[in-house]
This record gives C-alpha cells, sequence and structure tokens, in this order.
C-alpha cells in the first residue's frame, strides 16, 4: 500500500495536537521533542505553545499550561490549589527529613559541590542522606573536582526541578538562605501518591517562604 504524503500543519492543529500531548503526558514536554512528532520547526512549536499559555491564562477555568524544568506541563490552576489540597490532604504522608531538605536546599545553591563541602556547612556526616537524595532521583553525580582525592561533585536533577515547579535554577527563590523549619515539615517524597502538580506548587511555595538557618549559604547561579 503507498504511503500517503501528510498534508502541512497549520498553527491551530498544531496548538490541538501540542494539547492533547501536554494532556496525556505527566510530565513536562520539550520543544525539541514536539517538534519531532509534529515534523514542524522548533519555532512554530514555541509560537504555538505559547499561544496556549496565553489562551488558557485568559480563561477562567481550572488548567493552566506552565513552563517546567525546560518544558511544559499542563497542571491544574494555582487558583485552586486549596480545594485540590482538601481532597489529597490524606495523601502523601511520608516526608522527606529536615535533614534531607537541608543538604538539597544546599545543593541547589552551592551546586556544584562535594560531599565535604556540605559537611562542612551542616557540621554533621550526611552519608545516608546523600543516598537517600540519590535514590529519590533529585540530585546525581556530575562529574569529580580538581582537587587532591577528586571528590565527587553533586548537581540538582531536572527531576528537582519538576518537583519543586521549577522551570530552570534561576528560578529558585531569590533567599539568601532556604529552610524548613521541622514543625511545619510539608513537603511529601516524590512517588508517594500526592498529586503531582499539587505538590510541585507547594514545594514552590515553600522555597519562597522559608528559609535555611545557615549563615554561610551563598547561592552559585
Amino acid at each position: 500500500m503507498e504511503k500517503q504524503e501528510s498534508l502541512p500543519l497549520d498553527k491551530n492543529k498544531i496548538k490541538s495536537i501540542a494539547e492533547s500531548l501536554l494532556f496525556v503526558n505527566e510530565k513536562p514536554i520539550e520543544i525539541d521533542e514536539l517538534s519531532e512528532i509534529l515534523s514542524v520547526g522548533k519555532k512554530e512549536i514555541e509560537e504555538a505553545l505559547e499561544e496556549l499559555v496565553s489562551d488558557y491564562a485568559g480563561k477562567s477555568n481550572g488548567i493552566a499550561i506552565v513552563k517546567v524544568a525546560g518544558g511544559y506541563q499542563m497542571c491544574s490552576s494555582p487558583e485552586n490549589e486549596m480545594w485540590i489540597k482538601k481532597m489529597y490532604q490524606e495523601r502523601g504522608k511520608q516526608k522527606l527529613s529536615v535533614a534531607s531538605l537541608e543538604t538539597l536546599a544546599i545543593i541547589s545553591y552551592k551546586q556544584p559541590i562535594t560531599r565535604m563541602e556540605i559537611e562542612s556547612i551542616r557540621g554533621v556526616n550526611i552519608d545516608g542522606v546523600m543516598k537517600h537524595l540519590t535514590d529519590l532521583g533529585l540530585i546525581k553525580i556530575e562529574g569529580r573536582k580538581e582537587v587532591p582525592g577528586r571528590p565527587f561533585l553533586y548537581v540538582t536533577t531536572r527531576k528537582f526541578l519538576e518537583y519543586f515547579g521549577l522551570n530552570t535554577l534561576k528560578d529558585l527563590p531569590n533567599l539568601e538562605e532556604f529552610m524548613i523549619l521541622a514543625a511545619k515539615e510539608k513537603i511529601a517524597q516524590p512517588g508517594s501518591g500526592t498529586d503531582n502538580n499539587v505538590q510541585a506548587a507547594e514545594n514552590k511555595t515553600i522555597l519562597e517562604e522559608k528559609s535555611l538557618e545557615k549563615d554561610n549559604i551563598v547561592p552559585n547561579i
């Protein structure tokens, strides 16, 4: 059977297809991926996505399209956060420990950073914490530092950006310090059952509201 050539896609059709793909994907989709799937130039894809973002922003509905981790993602409207939290309030009860949150904060602002440098800031051994954060996919090894012993350098991952609802590291809160109070521990572990979009919005809010009780943390980014 002879293969039929596909017709060029106009902007409305590109928007329609992109909207469907965003709807069925739980993870952010990058422009490159959409360009390959639709066989359309990156510029056309980006223009269509930005129009979709504007279209949803101009509606009084419960869905929004946002930039997350270098891609685009469909999520619930931030304006409806309190009602969605109410529905999912019994889920995601597993928490990251304060030690894990403090360590993650140090890495996010000081990356790339070695384990020894983190321990010098926190003042405690962090072997177990580092393994836990690595297992969760929130941090990873990114080469070695050119000093005696050549220790591993750690950085945050794309999953970290998704987890906190950030597009890039430049979107980290403009804080001198970053803190999670033990008495108000709110961040649920990835994959614990809480709605991902709701949790990302809540996590990002926590980053913006809290500061870390460490005087010597200065962002490298």
